[in-house]
């Protein structure tokens, strides 16, 4: 599943932000959303960089959840980390 920060829970403490490989965590001004957002076309989940999403592991409120409507596996996470970080790919 893809991550999304649930706006309920976010408190905007900008920890999230520059965790992020992918650069896919906006401050949410861009979507129209008062908090803290992640680009789904830009998750991975973090796959291919750590073995868990590095947002979740430094947010405060726990905000950082699955997405139950964005249902991806691991090989599609994977391609995107390659689309992303053509250059990291060996």
């Amino acid at each position: 599943m893809a991550t999304w920060i649930d706006p309920n829970l976010c408190i905007n403490c900008d920890a999230c932000l520059s965790e992020c490989p992918n650069q896919a965590i906006t401050d949410g001004s861009d979507v129209g959303h008062d908090t803290y957002y992640i680009h789904p076309d830009k998750c991975t989940e973090c796959v291919g960089e750590a073995d868990h999403e590095q947002c979740n592991s430094v947010c405060p409120a726990l905000c950082c959840v699955p997405d139950p409507k964005i249902i991806e596996d691991e090989a599609t996470l994977a391609n995107r980390a390659i689309q992303l970080h053509p250059d990291d790919a060996a």
